[in-house]
């Protein structure tokens, strides 16, 4: 399965899971419909499911115009059926979801949001956590509490070590002055800064990341208690 990362609106990603075989396409949380229309025409594909982690505009707003296009279906969290639009699959917590080569178990990792969702498509060992875990940060606590954020981030830590993490946003260099401000000695830390910076400057990405460089790195992850972890939570949302 091939994964194209398509970026949309200022500093959002978008996610194409493709099934080179059939040129069949999933699309994580599309921001917009343009650039994913693009490229699908390009590229001759058959846009078959539009999966959301969350309701928030940034990641659905291309759901209506996808869907009329292509006729996909919309996949997202049974409990916030009536904020995604045009939704289609209802999924629950720990239920598996499986179409032809796609096959993903769903977490409910609330916080950011209350319906807030990440994918874990376990054989290729890929979790997209939309806007609850970045590379180098985590998400703001719009609806949710600390405390599920904290659980939230908790679930995802225990996945395997090379999980590959796809994330919502392009935020890792700015979360990167964050980390090392509460962080300053940490090596690994600023190793990874040098290498997003070398692929930024390339004009690429960086993503994916894995949980074991976010566990090294990640300020938020390496939080032992909910106390440090509200601390820092209230210190980023002013930083």
């Amino acid at each position: 399965m091939k994964i194209k990362i398509i970026k949309c609106l200022q500093d959002n990603y978008s996610y194409l899971l493709i099934d080179e075989e059939n040129n069949y396409a999933c699309v994580v949380d599309p921001s917009e419909p343009k650039p994913i229309i693009n490229y699908i025409e390009k590229n001759n594909i058959k846009l078959k499911f539009i999966l959301n982690t969350h309701h928030h505009f940034d990641h659905v707003g291309g759901n209506k115009d996808l869907k009329k296009k292509y006729n996909s279906q919309v996949i997202g969290f049974k409990k916030d059926k009536n904020r995604i639009p045009e939704i289609d699959i209802c999924l629950d917590n720990n239920e598996i979801w499986k179409n032809e080569k796609f096959e993903a178990k769903i977490y409910h990792i609330p916080g950011h949001t209350t319906g807030h969702i990440c994918y874990h498509f376990y054989n290729q060992n890929i979790l997209f956590t939309g806007d609850t875990l970045f590379s180098l940060g985590c998400g703001r606590i719009f609806e949710g509490t600390y405390s599920q954020m904290f659980s939230s981030l908790k679930l995802i830590k225990s996945f395997p070590k090379n999980t590959k993490i796809y994330c919502g946003h392009e935020y890792t260099l700015k979360n990167s002055d964050f980390c090392l401000k509460y962080d300053s000695n940490n090596s690994a830390l600023k190793e990874k800064i040098l290498s997003v910076k070398n692929y930024l400057n390339k004009g690429l990405t960086s993503m994916p990341t894995t949980l074991e460089d976010e566990l090294s790195c990640n300020i938020f992850l390496k939080s032992k208690d909910i106390e440090t972890f509200s601390k820092l939570r209230d210190l980023k949302d002013n930083f």
